[in-house]
């Protein structure tokens, strides 16, 4: 598939493994031994030696033979199956015996957040400008803003719960999902058959199977799938475009990078990854709504690219975000100047309120206000000059009653609200609470690929 070099260059060994053909066969051994296992306990004539020998070599796999008998027959399973009864000679008569093709084929996070977690309590009370449309707004505080990204996270971790949770394995159903083969198998005994989807079903490890399925589980569940997945695109693609922004403020920046380009970023990567991870949704809806009646096979080769692919760029996204959030540095004194330039115009309301308690006139302070505020703007927008807004109010006689209490109302710290409460807060009630069933990885460092 395009870019399969790349994706598998990039993920992790683990991510990679789980996608790869040695995993894939493996798997589909390991459930042709527990359907073995399960009718052989509800009565088929199936040995011991038998399932001992297919245990045996549930690791042996051939992989030429493989190609050559799916050269031969035109299917993938079934080439399978007679690669393994080639090493199984006994149990090959009841190796797949009753079942559908479609019986075999159907905490990085945690850490990106811990890093961000502790990334916000450090700087919970910085000061830095906000933005709203990339404009200056109200002050918050670098601690706050990591919130958001962190807020976003959350919910991804919530959803990749949910999703897990609700996975249900699709069991033992048979050609069109009426268990209809296996029934004809237990002699029309209708509660050895639900006790064989149940025992298959507890051996794969799942708590539940779908009660009802066609010949394959419904598409619908690849579409829950992916789509936390999306979701994550989406947040790291918000968190990565910020962090480019306030590199282009130069208040912030990656301590990875290029030595050539510094200004190249693996923000950027990140960004470029979300968006084909969210494009790749499109393949499980359109998958899902086009399946006909029981099933149509057009959505086989779909999922084999769109499945993997979307797990695998899942992967390379958070491995690169970790490393992104382990090495974040912040300039204070660069964004101490930035607050300079736009503050005293946000603190106008201030100086006004105070003038009015020293008993002076309302209207008559906001149009002196005014007036210097656009002389102000005029040198900063039209000879790029500094904002010397705060000067021209102490120059002015009109302000003498207050100019002991400039630098108070001008305290950065009095324009964040309650924003350092905020991160306390949510790290202490959402955040670590999220963290503790992964403590025990939350050390591990990751390799990026550059």
């Amino acid at each position: 598939m395009a870019g399969a070099g790349e994706l598998s260059s990039y993920a992790s060994e683990e991510m990679h493994y789980n996608f790869s053909d040695k995993k894939k066969f493996i798997t589909w051994r390991k459930l042709w031994i527990f359907l073995a296992k399960a009718e052989k306990a509800l009565g088929l004539p199936i040995t011991d030696a038998q399932i001992a020998e297919m245990e045996s070599h549930a690791e042996d796999i051939d992989f030429a033979m493989a190609a050559e008998e799916e050269r031969k027959l035109r299917h993938d399973v079934m080439a399978h199956v007679h690669t393994f009864a080639h090493c199984c000679p006994t149990a090959a008569p009841i190796i797949h015996l009753g079942a559908t093709s479609c019986y075999v084929g159907d905490n990085t996070l945690a850490r990106v957040i811990d890093r961000l977690a502790n990334f916000a309590e450090e700087y919970a009370d910085l000061p830095t400008l906000g933005f709203t449309h990339f404009q200056p707004a109200q002050l918050t505080t670098v601690g706050k803003r990591v919130c958001l990204w962190l807020q976003d996270l959350v919910m991804d971790v919530r959803n990749l719960e949910r999703a897990r949770d609700d996975l249900s394995f699709r069991g033992v159903k048979g050609t069109t999902g009426t268990q209809a083969s296996f029934l004809q198998l237990f002699k029309g005994d209708h509660d050895k058959v639900v006790e064989l989807d149940k025992t298959v079903t507890e051996m794969a490890g799942f708590k539940k199977a779908y009660l009802v399925t066609g010949q394959t589980y419904s598409r619908k569940v690849d579409v829950d799938c992916l789509s936390t997945l999306t979701r994550l695109g989406a947040s790291a693609h918000k968190i990565c475009t910020d962090i480019c922004l306030l590199a282009n403020l130069k208040e912030i920046k990656e301590q990875i990078g290029s030595s050539a380009m510094p200004y190249k970023m693996h923000a950027e990567r990140c960004c470029s990854l979300a968006r084909h991870l969210i494009a790749l949704m499109a393949d499980p809806l359109q998958t899902a709504s086009g399946q006909w009646l029981e099933r149509t096979l057009d959505d086989s080769a779909n999922r084999r690219i769109s499945l993997p692919e979307s797990f695998l760029t899942a992967d390379i996204i958070l491995s690169t975000l970790q490393n992104i959030t382990e090495g974040l540095v912040v300039y204070p004194k660069v964004i101490e100047r930035d607050i300079c330039h736009e503050l005293p115009f946000m603190a106008t309301e201030n100086n006004i309120m105070a003038i009015v308690k020293a008993g002076g006139n309302r209207q008559e302070c906001h149009e002196k206000i005014r007036v210097l505020s656009q002389e102000a703007a005029a040198v900063v927008k039209q000879e790029g000059g500094d904002n010397d807004l705060l000067a021209r109010i102490q120059r002015d006689p009109y302000f003498a009653p207050i100019l002991g209490q400039l630098d108070a109302l001008l305290d950065p710290k009095t324009f964040i609200g309650r924003a350092p409460q905020q991160v306390k807060t949510f790290l202490a009630e959402e955040v670590r609470p999220l963290l503790e069933p992964y403590k025990a990885n939350m050390d591990v460092k990751v390799e990026l690929v550059l």
